[in-house]
């Protein structure tokens, strides 16, 4: 791991956003990189785009991995382009999500469900059938807008405890809120677990969903680093900063979402809710993983960087074979990828996406065309990188079909391998030649 001081970056020198100790050491640096989620339209083609760094950061006192914050949240979610909708396994996922915890905690329409960064209604539209009322908190204007059409009630602004206190004086106290891949996106995330603290009745639960570092590491998901997200969290962490702001960590769910997810449950100090084992035996496997040691976040650089080797001698190759490419979906992580990778127009001809929000753009400083899913039935390429990998058996159950013309997937991550729906049994995605043969 490479070792920083504060003269190395720009003043002022950097801090823990948990702890507020100086940061000094190196978790991976992927160059400048624009906003992910700044799709450029045509009459911008030719203009100025604003990148920032990607270097991530450890603290070596609370062990936190985070982004500096390069750039404010009100520039980044004020136009945003993510809608939740458009996954349909994330939807799933919500729904099954909405069921269990309405059975678990036992509520009704006596209730109320506060969900932090709502998005579309993607989630909180589940629990209208089961008659729970809800409240949606969601600071991005244009997606709160097309929850608002669905009927349910959404606070357009961002978290905290200058909210969570408004909040209370209406008379809005939460017996579940729910935070979504949201808990890394805010940079003062001690304001934001203060308002959990401040928002929750006194025998409320919170659920908060993130990708866990620990997978993050493990498969080399660096491109889910963006400016979007400024913390890389574990369980260690967590515990940590429940503790800080009187609430108990009591209990954890490993999910598959995402590449690899927590969904961890705080309560109050105090509360009837008893911490589960599985708490102690996370924090535990973390710690036997180096987390709790700054040696413990050493060598992932390394990986990354033979990552981006490997998966451009791969394009080359096929480029060089005469082989046309094609990308699909335009995520997030896809365009730190594209960028960190120098992946442009020259690799990939177009890449496609389920949001029509995104056609007739292009993708964040590499400027790919975004056309709508059926561009890959006219154009009948080759090769189709799959960007949203965490979405991998969808995509590849939804365009089987690519088979008819002898096309293969390519997947990106952990390293670059193909997939050939030719050789899958239908409806059937995981069963995969995972080579780099194509």
């Amino acid at each position: 791991m490479t070792r920083s001081s504060a003269s190395d970056l720009t003043t002022p020198a950097p801090r823990c956003r948990i702890c507020e100790s100086s940061l000094r050491h190196s978790f991976v640096d992927l160059g400048m990189s624009p906003l992910c989620e700044s799709f450029v339209p045509p009459d911008r083609i030719d203009a100025m785009e604003p990148f920032y760094p990607l270097h991530v950061m450890v603290c070596d006192n609370c062990f936190l991995v985070q982004l500096r914050e390069y750039v404010s949240p009100e520039n980044i979610f004020d136009d945003y382009a993510y809608f939740s909708s458009y996954s349909t396994s994330w939807v799933a996922h919500a729904k099954a999500y909405c069921e269990m915890i309405a059975s678990r905690l036992g509520l009704g329409a006596d209730s109320l469900v506060v969900e932090l960064a709502s998005n579309d209604g993607y989630l909180l539209q589940h629990f209208g059938p089961l008659g729970v009322p809800v409240l949606g908190i969601e600071p991005s204007g244009n997606v709160a807008a097309v929850a608002i059409e669905k009927g349910i009630p959404t606070t357009v602004d961002f978290f905290g405890r200058r909210l969570a206190r408004q909040l209370v004086e209406d008379g809005k106290a939460a017996d579940l809120i729910v935070g979504n891949n949201v808990l890394a996106h805010v940079p003062d995330i001690n304001d934001f677990v203060g308002g959990i603290k401040l928002l929750l009745k006194p025998e409320g639960i919170a659920t908060l969903e993130f990708p866990h570092l620990e997978r993050l590491m493990a498969e080399n998901q660096f491109d889910t680093i963006y400016h979007e997200h400024f913390s890389y969290l574990s369980a260690v962490v967590i515990d940590r900063l429940a503790k800080m702001h009187g609430l108990a960590f009591v209990d954890v769910e490993e999910l598959p979402s995402h590449g690899g997810s927590l969904r961890i449950y705080l309560a109050h100090e105090g509360s009837s809710h008893a911490v589960n084992p599985r708490v102690a035996a996370l924090i535990a496997r973390e710690e036997r993983l180096g987390f709790r040691t700054i040696e413990g976040y050493a060598g992932f650089s390394e990986k990354v960087e033979r990552t981006k080797r490997e998966l451009l001698s791969f394009l080359i190759a096929a480029k060089n074979d005469g082989k046309r490419i094609c990308g699909y979906g335009a995520p997030g992580k896809g365009n730190t990828l594209l960028n960190y990778c120098g992946i442009g127009p020259d690799f990939l001809d177009f890449t496609v996406d389920r949001n029509p929000y995104k056609h007739g753009r292009f993708t964040p400083g590499t400027h790919i065309p975004i056309r709508p899913v059926e561009a890959i039935d006219e154009a009948k390429p080759d090769l189709i990188l799959i960007l949203p990998w965490n979405l991998t058996k969808e995509i590849v159950h939804q365009m089987r079909h690519v088979a008819d013309w002898d096309a293969k997937f390519v997947i990106p991550i952990p390293t670059a391998r193909v997939i050939d729906p030719a050789g899958l049994i239908p409806g059937v995605t995981a069963r995969a030649r995972a080579t780099v043969n194509s």
